[in-house]
């Protein structure tokens, strides 16, 4: 019986939602894992499945608010596969963000990039 366990992490995302795209990009590059985007929240989980490592990933999400300064503003909460960012003080980050029609994905695996001629050059390495 395989265990679930950390074999997929979600990350609520509902108090940074205007960087949510910026942060699936940043955590699943960090982490080496496949995002799952969904409305408030995106899902990480590996091709081969293997468990993710929480730590690195509560790291890659710190070290994102950290590089746009905002770290102070928010923490960073884990209860069991869920990872949630939550605002301190109520604070909202205003951003402009990338819709999810902006962002180009790989049929394949996943990839998210923010351009079409990236996942062009990405999907070459399925038919290699």
């Amino acid at each position: 019986m395989i265990n679930l366990f950390n074999l997929v992490l979600t990350i609520d995302c509902r108090d940074v939602e205007s960087i949510k795209s910026e942060l699936v990009v940043y955590v699943s590059d960090q982490v080496a894992a496949i995002p799952t985007l969904k409305i408030h929240e995106f899902m990480l989980s590996t091709l081969d499945d293997a468990i993710i490592d929480k730590n690195t990933v509560i790291s890659a999400i710190k070290e994102f608010l950290e590089s746009i300064g905002e770290s102070h503003n928010f923490a960073v909460i884990s209860n069991n596969d869920v990872i949630s960012i939550k605002s301190i003080s109520g604070k909202i980050i205003e951003r402009d963000s990338i819709h999810n029609s902006e962002l180009a994905t790989c049929n394949h695996c996943g990839y998210i990039t923010n351009y079409d001629v990236d996942l062009q050059n990405h999907m070459k390495i399925h038919y290699l």
